[in-house]
């Protein structure tokens, strides 16, 4: 069997990094820093790094509440959802994560837009 994403690019280390370089994007985006007002960020960087290393193949099962209930009270709206993703992407790639990993995480985050913008 192949080499899950999670461990072909550094395990919780790599990932670790990804989230704090996407949360250090999308809290200097004006656009998007008032979702994250009064979020307790440790907290919230603790659920990324699940969340990411899940849909990585990581040895983790996310925990985070269900995505509709967890956003629901934020109004998300598509442009949002796009911006955050993008964010994303420049992490994962700015930390060293290949063309083919960045595509298959994307694309499981991409599955998760209904519910997130009140699907």
């Amino acid at each position: 069997m192949a080499d899950s994403i999670y461990a072909d690019i550094g395990g919780r280390d790599a990932v670790e990094a990804v989230v704090d370089d996407f949360y250090d994007r999308v809290l200097a985006d004006e656009h998007l820093v008032d979702f994250f007002d009064g979020m307790d960020m440790v907290e919230l960087r603790a659920h990324q790094v699940q969340f990411i290393s899940s849909v990585a193949g990581g040895p983790v099962d996310y925990s985070g509440a269900e995505m509709r209930e967890a956003h629901d009270h934020l109004d998300i709206d598509d442009d949002d959802f796009d911006r955050v993703a993008t964010h994303l992407e420049a992490a994962l790639r700015e930390n060293g994560v290949g063309d083919d990993h960045v595509d298959a995480i994307l694309s499981e985050v991409e599955a998760l837009r209904a519910p997130i913008v009140g699907r």
